[in-house]
């Protein structure tokens, strides 16, 4: 079953100041196992199933938890969507199998410890490091739900649809009149008619209605409770014996309720993470890693966005998004750089500072200090402006170091441009 996802649909049309607008409510996302177990203590049906991480404990897992079943699907637990029609570099198809009981020691371990790609990974893919292996429920149909936040009523919005199972994407493009929407109150709650109306859009076809009705109740409750900014199951399915299963789904956290969910936090898997923005959270920076060559540090979020325009405007493409904010230490300018110059892909750094709060003199020596703990090999354009600039500037001069300083920001853009491609 290939699992759409709703933040790939929305964020195929985002500019980079777009992509770093959607990013910006940051947030937790968890394997699917650990989706089903939450869901589960929350009270929505879903597959009895089991995480393994090794061939021993997938037949452990056969003997005392499947021990009467005939078939079991079989999936790789990686943070990305399309896993069933990924493919792993070792050449095996697809990231989620159905198979005999007997078969599911072979194919699992196939799985675990080798590199899934999918069309959300990019050509790098994912380490599986643990498979789910689930129940093969006798599923009558498959349809889609998700819960997210809407920007425009400023709410949760629901999301049914009476087909899923499928790429959520395409089917959105080619039978919109399919999406069924409903926004939530978030003084009101959801109403039994607003419950309702998400069960009539999943149109199901077995299933008691009263029954589905709070099964939705339940997935709301838990996407408030738990801070969720994205519930997404697909497919949500009716099974044989009537009931409506949770067949897979994908949740995110909002960070900002970390403080308040410290047992969903714990859950969090850095492994399938990128790096550079592990190790940016840990220095309480904010940073979103691109695909370009040009290494931005920028005080405040509306210059970054600035910065990164300005240099798609003379030919360049930003490695990142990188704010070091309006109070940052000078230790926090160090990890800045650390970050940026452990990117293989950036030929050029650009330090863009206007000093407010953010001190010129303080980022200049977090320039010099962090020139002396990583060896700088590529080249530093650097445009300061505001607060203590005069001294920041003598700073850089008395340093010896081979810095590019620039008069503005245009000038700044240009120059980095010119030393990354020349």
């Amino acid at each position: 079953m290939v699992r759409g996802s709703l933040n790939n649909l929305i964020s195929r049309s985002l500019s980079l100041a777009g992509k770093w607008q959607q990013q910006q409510l940051r947030r937790l996302n968890i394997h699917e196992y650990q989706g089903a177990e939450l869901m589960s203590k929350h009270g929505i049906n879903v597959p009895r199933g089991v995480a393994v991480s090794s061939v021993e404990e997938v037949k452990k897992a056969i003997k005392d938890v499947f021990p009467n079943e005939n078939e079991l699907v079989v999936k790789s637990q990686i943070l990305a969507g399309g896993r069933g029609l990924g493919t792993f570099k070792s050449g095996l198809k697809g990231g989620v199998h159905i198979v005999k009981t007997d078969q599911a020691e072979d194919i699992a371990g196939k799985m675990l410890g080798q590199i899934l790609v999918t069309k959300q990974t990019g050509p790098q893919g994912k380490v599986v490091s643990k498979v789910y292996l689930c129940e093969k429920l006798s599923l009558v149909n498959e349809m889609y739900f998700a819960i997210t936040l809407d920007r425009k009523t400023a709410g949760p919005l629901i999301i049914s649809c009476r087909k899923g199972g499928t790429s959520i994407e395409d089917l959105a493009e080619k039978f919109p009149d399919m999406i069924v929407k409903v926004p939530v109150d978030v003084f009101e709650g959801l109403t039994d008619e607003g419950a309702a109306k998400v069960v009539d859009g999943l149109a199901p076809k077995v299933a008691d209605r009263n029954k589905s009705i709070e099964q939705v109740k339940n997935l709301y409750k838990l996407f408030c409770e738990c801070d969720c900014t994205l519930l997404e199951i697909n497919p949500i399915a009716e099974t044989a014996d009537n009931e409506l299963v949770a067949a897979d789904a994908k949740l995110n956290f909002d960070d900002n309720a970390a403080y308040r969910q410290k047992e969903i936090f714990a859950l969090r898997d850095t492994t399938q993470e990128d790096p550079r923005e592990v190790a940016a959270s840990k220095a309480d920076l904010n940073y979103i890693g691109l695909d370009g060559e040009i290494g931005c540090m920028v005080n405040g979020a509306g210059l970054a966005m600035a910065t990164m325009d300005i240099i798609k405007l003379h030919g360049g493409t930003p490695a990142n998004f990188l704010d070091v904010g309006g109070n940052a230490s000078e230790n926090q300018v160090v990890e800045a750089f650390k970050i940026l110059t452990a990117d293989d892909k950036v030929k050029a750094i650009l330090v863009n500072i206007f000093g407010g709060i953010m001190k010129c003199d303080v980022i200049a020596s977090g320039i010099v200090n962090a020139a002396k703990q990583v060896a700088l090999k590529v080249p530093v354009v650097v445009r300061l402006e505001g607060t203590n600039v005069d001294v920041g500037k003598r700073i850089l001069k008395e340093s010896g170091m081979t810095l590019i300083t620039a008069d503005d920001l245009d000038d700044a853009a240009q120059k980095a441009v010119k030393a990354a491609y020349k």
